[in-house]
């Protein structure tokens, strides 16, 4: 096989190729592209532990805890006491951080159409259900 046509290949340079164009899309707003992520995750639903959070955005511990590391240092978020559970926190957005992630969710549906512009609607859906039942795997 042609490692062109390698599906893991093709699979690598599409991610690398969509991580570029939302880290150029997400960078006047002073984030990284998985900054981006876990401030929109959090947009949708906000004050939530850390472990939750994780596994909504699948990050390990390890690597969610130096972003939200930064986040707070950008005082986009907050970490506080989870009054259900003392041995855990719960992740806030502060102010601002709710006004970037609010920008962040527009700017998702714009970038998702600009990204995606050379498909048609048909195939963009079936792009997305390919993507999610790899993603079971």
């Amino acid at each position: 096989m042609d490692i062109n046509e390698c599906v893991f290949f093709l699979l690598a340079k599409c991610s690398q190729a969509g991580s570029r164009f939302w880290s150029q899309k997400v960078a006047a707003l002073g984030v990284t592209a998985v900054q981006a992520m876990v401030l929109g995750f959090l947009f949708d639903e906000d004050r939530v532990t850390s472990r939750q959070l994780g596994e909504r955005v699948a990050l390990d511990s390890a690597t969610l805890t130096g972003i939200l590391d930064r986040l707070e240092a950008m005082a986009f978020i907050e970490r506080r006491p989870n009054p259900d559970d003392r041995r855990a926190i719960t992740i806030c957005l502060t102010r601002e951080g709710s006004k970037t992630a609010g920008s962040i969710r527009s700017l998702v549906e714009e970038a998702n159409r600009e990204f995606l512009r050379d498909l048609s609607q048909d195939e963009e859906a079936m792009l997305r259900g390919l993507l999610r039942r790899l993603r079971q795997r």
